[in-house]
C-alpha cells in the first residue's frame, strides 16, 4: 500500500481519466480535478473519488491539440504562451520519460518560481499535489505525467507579478499577513487586480537558510489558513489560494535541493500576501470553532460538501491541524456553494 492510502489503484485511474482532459476550461478556469482526487484519496476518500468525478468531468473541456513542439534550446520563447499548453505537457512528459523527476523538478523550479501566481496559483498548487504522490507513493506512469501536466500548465501561464515596494517586516507570517495593504479597488479578475498591487511587507528582509526557510514557510501556511477563518468572506473561493499556494510549495520542498528553499520561501510569500491583497474584506469575523470534530469528520464532511475548492482548503487544514484550522475548513463549507 503506498504511504498515500491507495490500496486500490483509485487514485491513477482518475489521473487517467483526468489526462484526456485540458488544465483549464470555459476559457482560462482551472482543472481542479487532480488535485481533488488526490487530497480525497489521501484523505480516505477513494470510495467517493469516481463518482465526484464523473459530476467534475461534466464541465471540462477536452485536452488541446499540440502544434509546435517546446524546444530545449529554445524555451524562453514558449514561455508564459497560454497557445502552448499542450506543447509544454508534452515537453514534460517526455523529460520525466527519459529523466529522473526529481533531476526534471530541480531544473525547472528556479525558472518557473518567479510566475508562481500565474493561473491563479493554480499551477503551483497542482505541482504541489503531483509531489506529494511521488514522494509518499510509487512512481507510477499516471503520477509522472500528473507532474508534467501540473508543469506545463505553469509553463504555459507563466507571469510574474508586477514590481511592488517593500513594508516594513513584522515580526511573524500572522503579522505580515495582516500589514499587508488591502488594494482599495477589488473589481475585476484576478489578473486585473494583480496589476494593481503596490507594496508588501518584507517578513523575510533577511536571507535565511534551508531550514528557518522550511520553518517559516510552515508558519505561512498555518497563519494563512487560520486568517482564511476569519477573513473568507472578502472572497470565500479565492482566499482559499492564501493558503493552498504556499502549502504546495511546502510540500515540494523535500523534492528540492535545499540551496533552492529560501527563494521558494520568498515566493510563496509573494503568491500568498497577493492573494490577501487583492481579496480580503475590510474587516474580520470572529474566529470560527471545528467545535469538537476530527480531522476525518472534517475531510468527510468537505468530500460530502463535495465543492473542489472546499475539498483543497480542508486538506491543507488538516496539514496545520488544530481547533483554528478544522473551523477555517468547516468555515470554508458554509460560504463556498456546495458542488
Amino acid at each position: 500500500m503506498d504511504d498515500n492510502g491507495d490500496t486500490t489503484g483509485t487514485l491513477d485511474e482518475a489521473l487517467q481519466r483526468l489526462h484526456t482532459t485540458g488544465p483549464e476550461f470555459d476559457g482560462w478556469l482551472s482543472n481542479h480535478g487532480p488535485m481533488a482526487v488526490e487530497s480525497l484519496v489521501r484523505g480516505g476518500q477513494a470510495p467517493r473519488v469516481h463518482r465526484w468525478l464523473d459530476a467534475y468531468a461534466e464541465r471540462l473541456d477536452a485536452m488541446p491539440a499540440p502544434g509546435d513542439p517546446v524546444r530545449a534550446d529554445d524555451w524562453h520563447s514558449a514561455l508564459g504562451d497560454p497557445k502552448r499548453l499542450a506543447d509544454w505537457i508534452v515537453y514534460f512528459e517526455r523529460a520525466v520519460a527519459e529523466r529522473p523527476w526529481r533531476d526534471v523538478l530541480a531544473e525547472w523550479w528556479p525558472r518557473l518560481l518567479p510566475g508562481i501566481a500565474a493561473g491563479a496559483t493554480h499551477p503551483v498548487i497542482r505541482v504541489g499535489h503531483a509531489v506529494r504522490t511521488l514522494l509518499t507513493g510509487e512512481p507510477t506512469a499516471p503520477r509522472l505525467a500528473e507532474l508534467a501536466h501540473g508543469l506545463g500548465y505553469w509553463a504555459a501561464r507563466h507571469q510574474p507579478l508586477p514590481p511592488v515596494a517593500a513594508l516594513p517586516s513584522a515580526p511573524d507570517a500572522a503579522g505580515a499577513l495582516d500589514a499587508v495593504p488591502r488594494i482599495a479597488d477589488q473589481s475585476g479578475g484576478i489578473r486585473d487586480r494583480f496589476a494593481r498591487l503596490t507594496a508588501f511587507p518584507a517578513w523575510t528582509a533577511e536571507p535565511v537558510g534551508p531550514d528557518a526557510a522550511r520553518e517559516r514557510l510552515g508558519e505561512l501556511v498555518a497563519a494563512a489558513v487560520r486568517r482564511y477563518g476569519t477573513h473568507a468572506q472578502g472572497s470565500p473561493v479565492m482566499l482559499v489560494h492564501a493558503a493552498t499556494a504556499p502549502n504546495a510549495v511546502l510540500r515540494t520542498l523535500p523534492a528540492l535541493p535545499r540551496p533552492l528553499w529560501s527563494a521558494s520561501l520568498d515566493a510563496a510569500w509573494a503568491a500568498s500576501a497577493a492573494v490577501t491583497s487583492v481579496y480580503a474584506p475590510a474587516t474580520a469575523a470572529p474566529v470560527p470553532s471545528a467545535g469538537g470534530a476530527t480531522a476525518e469528520e472534517v475531510l468527510e464532511r468537505a468530500a460530502a460538501h463535495g465543492n473542489d475548492h472546499a475539498i483543497k482548503f480542508a486538506d491543507t487544514a488538516l496539514d496545520v491541524g488544530g481547533d483554528q484550522a478544522l473551523g477555517a475548513a468547516l468555515r470554508a463549507l458554509t460560504l463556498i456553494d456546495p458542488a
